[in-house]
């Protein structure tokens, strides 16, 4: 590798991209994928690295899934001038990265030495769920790390792999590999310790996340957070479609009220946007399950606050949102292609057009119809007038919660199918009013409830947890828009304007 030339340490962020560029040509694209592994480009790892507030003094940093050390890098780089001493504990567990991450962190050692920094290195080539939940457990534990900095591997974990085993041994429970290693590293720096992290930001909202949620809520303050307009931005080079953000925590310091929020074209923008938002626009006292918002401007604050000031819940309403019954590979053999005698309509996400329904589909992948009999009656529901949403929308659809109404005269039946992949709204089990419904379905077609959405959900899934979550209007407040829409035909400024009017 290039040596130091007369005796002046090259830039470690250089020396960290010249290894990773290298690493990535001997890694497959898929299996890069398989492995979860997408490393940080030196623009990125510098982002990280700037977020750190306390760059004076001794530095014990970890960095869980290092890769190339790319991040160790960007960070000796940045505190070097000011350390007094940094040790380092990087794990990886990839013979391939190994080679090359110990030359990144010998290039460290002599830009440290250069600058008259002490220098030592860890590298544990060791599973980090495992071995820190071993550290965790042992009765003579103490955090020993004042820093942490972290690009994690994006895995899902299995309900009944080893991972969830070990974790579930702390009493902690994820399932993502990306939040298990963050969690952890939570765990492993002492209080008043500094974490930065970059990951998939699904994690700000849903069930799946609600542990982790807590864990870091409960133990740091958040103090920055870093997003991309654009989904590649991050691993633009990986083909990574991730809406990835960057945070940094304080562990063991009360919430700050102000969370300081930047957001820029890509990693290389001169010129991101700085947005200072008060926490409790963040993280809304309304929520008992902690869904965390991005805001990145004044729009989107005033969005925060009109929606997430809404005066009722679902509960409050009497209504209540839940995913379809009928998981079609289930039951195939009850699935009909067409609606025939002895069936009921089965409404898959294809049959949710320009918000509002057309059934049945000729032609289509998807059945129209499955059969009433004693094996399908737990997964039907009492026909009659229902509110629905995809659970799945595409990358290029202007809305993700996009609501059709479901009405009893589509067929002359008594009870009819959802499918999982679909959102309803019901009465407790029941239809809805058609005065109510109408309503809700203005509403969930609103700009206002679409922006909001999207500030704490950074993919494309809408779940019914997620709908639960949002403030609604007053019953009267709904029915007053349903009184008002024209149903012929989808208008956004319409629908935009009704709301507007009768909220505010």
């Amino acid at each position: 590798m290039t040596a130091l030339a007369q005796n002046i340490p090259l830039n470690l962020n250089d020396i960290a991209d010249i290894n990773r560029v290298t690493v990535n040509g001997k890694l497959d694209e898929s299996l890069r994928g398989k492995l979860g592994q997408f490393m940080s480009s030196s623009a990125v790892s510098k982002i990280l690295a700037d977020m750190f507030e306390n760059i004076n003094g001794e530095h014990r940093i970890l960095d869980a899934g290092a890769g190339v050390a790319s991040l160790t890098a960007a960070f000796v780089e940045r505190v070097q001038d000011h350390a007094t001493s940094i040790d380092s504990t990087c794990y990886e567990l990839s013979s391939i990265m190994n080679d090359y991450l110990i030359d990144t962190l010998q290039h460290c050692s002599d830009s440290c030495d250069y600058n008259d920094v002490q220098w030592n290195q860890t590298v544990i080539e060791e599973d980090f769920i495992a071995h820190s939940v071993d550290l965790l457990q042992r009765d003579n534990f103490t955090p020993s790390f004042n820093k942490a900095i972290l690009n994690p591997p994006y895995l899902k974990i299995s309900a009944k792999g080893s991972e969830r085993a070990d974790l579930r041994k702390i009493n902690f429970e994820t399932g993502n590999l990306y939040s298990a290693f963050v969690g952890l590293a939570i765990k492993l720096i002492e209080d008043g310790g500094e974490l930065v992290a970059i990951t998939p930001r699904s994690f700000c909202n849903g069930p799946y996340f609600n542990s982790f949620r807590k864990l870091l809520l409960d133990n740091c303050s958040i103090n920055k957070i870093h997003v991309f307009n654009s989904r590649k931005s991050a691993f633009k080079a990986d083909k990574v479609l991730q809406e990835n953000v960057i945070y940094h925590l304080t562990k063991g310091e009360a919430q700050r009220d102000i969370v300081i929020v930047t957001s820029s074209s890509c990693a290389d923008d001169p010129n991101p946007s700085v947005y200072e938002v008060p926490f409790d626009k963040i993280v809304s006292n309304n929520n008992p399950d902690r869904f965390i918002h991005i805001i990145t401007d004044e729009e989107e604050l005033n969005i925060a606050t009109k929606a997430g000031g809404l005066p009722c819940s679902l509960d409050d309403l009497g209504i209540q949102a839940s995913t379809g019954k009928v998981v079609d590979f289930r039951t195939r053999e009850n699935l009909s292609q067409n609606y025939i005698d002895g069936s009921v309509p089965l409404i898959f996400p294809q049959h949710l057009q320009k918000s509002s329904i057309e059934w049945p589909i000729n032609n289509g992948k998807k059945p129209n119809a499955l059969l009433n009999n004693k094996n399908t009656a737990s997964l039907m529901v009492k026909n009659g007038t229902y509110v629905l949403t995809r659970r799945l929308t595409a990358k290029e659809e202007k809305r993700r919660v996009v609501a059709s109404i479901y009405t009893a005269n589509i067929a002359d039946v008594d009870v009819v199918g959802f499918d999982n992949k679909t959102n309803y709204f019901h009465a407790l089990g029941e239809p809805l009013d058609d005065a109510l419904a109408k309503g809700l379905w203005v509403f969930l077609n609103s700009t206002l409830v679409d922006k909001y959405f999207r500030q704490m959900n950074g993919n494309t899934q809408v779940n019914a947890t997620d709908l639960r979550t949002l403030r609604y209007p007053t019953r009267s407040q709904l029915v007053s828009m349903g009184a008002m829409v024209d149903f012929e035909g989808f208008k956004q400024l319409n629908i935009d304007k009704i709301v507007e009017s009768v909220l505010y």
